[in-house]
């Protein structure tokens, strides 16, 4: 596995609400878009990342550590795993939120995957988005929890109806808005040649999927992939902080030398 990641304020916004942490020594990804007044968009988002980082770590050493939540039937420890960190964020917001008048209300969403022997759990909370693009298929490994994507799945508007609603910002769902949070879980095989992608709204509101696609599949590798997709959304009009990792599996085989060289590079070709 290789990534790439990268975040901006964008052109209007003074502020970087968008937080991501990786902790690539066992394959998990995190992504949290932060709301709230002043700065608790930026806490919020801080705070989710970062516990569902530590929560997981602390889980990989220590597998008995208790989860945050009841199991999910039917899907893996680790998909398992991956959702008590979330509802675990949920509470950690929701408590910092509670602490002081300023911050009240503060929430944020979350998309995770956490990577291990061949599959890819996926969770998220609101309206960032999971991505992937296979054999040149591209995807939305989520449905946001929103009330235009709510409309839409409905019947009652059309997707470009929903892109030019002014209620694309209501949320459904969110992490530390209330004491308990349902996450949204699900599993995927990883197979070779896989590119996936978390990102922020402020990437899907500027850009198509044929347009993200389009980069995903020409970039050399996943760090070249992130950049050129932040770069243009901000070139598309930069309305709101952007945020993108970029996970890829390579295809070819290959041998030591060229993974030795390849890490020496920093990354290795997605194709």
């Amino acid at each position: 596995m290789q990534f790439g990641a990268r975040t901006d304020t964008g052109r209007v916004r003074e502020n970087n609400e968008d937080s991501y942490r990786v902790a690539p020594e066992i394959n998990l990804f995190v992504l949290s878009d932060g709301m709230g007044g002043q700065a608790s968009g930026e806490v919020a988002s801080r705070l989710a990342a970062e516990a569902i980082i530590a929560h997981c770590r602390e889980a990989t050493e220590n597998p008995s550590l208790a989860l945050a939540g009841a199991p999910v039937e039917g899907v893996s420890d680790t998909s398992n795993r991956l959702a008590s960190a979330i509802r675990e964020a949920n509470r950690i917001v929701h408590d910092e939120a509670n602490k002081d008048d300023t911050r009240h209300g503060m929430g944020a969403t979350v998309v995770a995957v956490w990577i291990a022997e061949g599959r890819m759990s996926v969770a998220h909370v609101g309206d960032s988005r999971i991505y992937r693009l296979r054999a040149g298929e591209f995807e939305q490994l989520t449905q946001d929890h929103s009330f235009v994507a709510e409309q839409v799945r409905r019947g009652l508007i059309t997707e470009q109806e929903a892109r030019e609603s002014k209620m694309q910002s209501v949320l459904l769902r969110a992490l530390g808005i209330e004491p308990e949070v349902e996450v949204a879980l699900d599993e995927q095989l990883m197979m070779d040649g896989d590119v996936v992608l978390l990102c922020s709204d402020g990437l899907t509101r500027e850009l198509s999927d044929e347009q993200i696609a389009g980069v995903l599949g020409e970039s050399k590798n996943a760090k070249e992939a992130a950049d050129r997709l932040v770069d243009l959304a901000n070139q598309a009009g930069g309305g709101d902080n952007v945020t993108a990792i970029v996970i890829g599996s390579t295809r070819k085989k290959m041998g030591f030398l060229a993974r030795l060289a390849s890490w020496f590079e920093g990354s290795e070709d997605l194709f």
